[in-house]
């Protein structure tokens, strides 16, 4: 209870005020079309070269819907493939409709896929969890509804990143916990270890942050401070990603270690504390030794084009590791493991003390 009604507070003191966030200006405004023909052409008329792509776009909304018109693309490494029947993504200038000059093809469409295998991924949690699973499903939708009306709004109105990741995180854990696994003596218990865990991947966090003068200031990071028009503490969001970031692998072990202490009480109620401590904890080294394998590959496939560009540097592997945004992920990846691993021995210690003084099960 102290601890929800410390995450009411900051969530009342940090609530972002002052009218809504700015926006950014996009350079156009987005057309849907459709590949209706694809060939090589020339880049300039009349040059022979052959070498761009030429596309032929029927627009499906715009300024003018239904109309054809024809898109010239340079052929090089980086320029996606077409094929007729892509759903594409204009970009209109505002300029002319009638010139092709005015558009340019910007992306492809991926609506349809992506609610497709929302649907899938809903359906398989349904099937699997049943109610459980439509209370996962609920909690999600809890956790993006945190994230984007206070998380995020939060911080752009000027709130410290890192203060409002931690006042976040503990409500979408009270929101996802509880309401994912009801309201008991054991989910508490998961809440208590999951607090204690977020709590010391914020210290480590800013305590090394700030030894290894990482600063934060990513592309994004800059694009952000020039969209504002305000200075960002780049250091504290990148904290706050800290603290997110570990927040989902947490949870997974804390909810175990608990489930693991209670069931091992349930199969033998004569164990004591330290007997349900001990026994816990076997299972718990051989969860957390694939987490944090999980942790690692996941932060390193979301950097994989950053560790691509630099094994191709040609610079030695001390110089790399020590760059700022390999250094970044280094210690975002060994903080939240150093949590990961903390969280077990912390939950399952408070689960075994915990359930070791409720009472026997009937007939044990």
């Amino acid at each position: 209870m102290p601890c929800a009604l410390a995450t009411l507070v900051g969530l009342v003191v940090l609530w972002p005020r002052g009218g809504p966030p700015p926006t950014v200006q996009q350079p156009g405004t987005p057309v849907d079309a459709q590949v209706v023909a694809a060939q090589r052409a020339d880049c300039s008329p009349g040059d022979g070269t052959n070498a761009c792509l030429g596309l032929t776009v029927r627009m499906e909304d715009g300024p003018q819907p239904g109309r054809d018109l024809v898109q010239i693309l340079p052929v090089e490494p980086s320029t996606p493939r077409f094929a007729v029947g892509d759903e594409v993504v204009l970009q209109w200038s505002g300029a002319d409709p009638l010139d092709p000059g005015s558009y340019q093809v910007v992306d492809f469409q991926r609506g349809p896929p992506l609610i497709w295998l929302a649907v899938l991924f809903a359906a398989a949690v349904l099937v699997l969890g049943r109610w459980r699973g439509l209370a996962a499903l609920v909690a999600l939708g809890m956790t993006f509804v945190v994230l984007l009306m206070f998380v995020l709004p939060s911080i752009v109105s000027g709130h410290d990143p890192l203060a409002v990741a931690i006042v976040g995180s503990c409500l979408v854990m009270f929101v996802v916990l509880y309401l994912t696994h009801g309201l008991s003596a054991r989910t508490s218990t998961a809440v208590l270890g999951t607090l204690a865990s977020l709590a010391l991947i914020g210290v480590l966090g800013a305590v090394f942050a700030g030894a290894a003068r990482l600063t934060g200031l990513d592309d994004q990071t800059a694009n952000l401070i020039a969209t504002l028009g305000a200075p960002v503490d780049a250091r504290g969001l990148l904290l706050a990603g800290f603290v997110i970031g570990a927040l989902g692998v947490l949870d997974d072990v804390t909810v175990t270690q608990t489930s693991a202490v209670w069931e091992l009480r349930a199969a033998d109620p004569d164990l004591t504390a330290a007997g349900l401590f001990t026994a816990a904890m076997r299972i718990g080294r051989d969860h957390v030794s694939s987490a944090v394998n999980t942790l690692v590959l996941a932060y390193a496939g979301a950097s994989l084009p950053l560790m691509l560009i630099f094994s191709v540097s040609g610079d030695g592997l001390g110089h790399v590791l020590t760059i700022g945004d390999v250094s970044t992920e280094i210690v975002r990846t060994l903080v939240g493991s150093i949590g990961l691993v903390a969280s077990v021995p912390i939950t399952t210690g408070l689960a075994a003390l915990v359930a070791s003084r409720e009472p026997r099960p009937t007939g044990a």
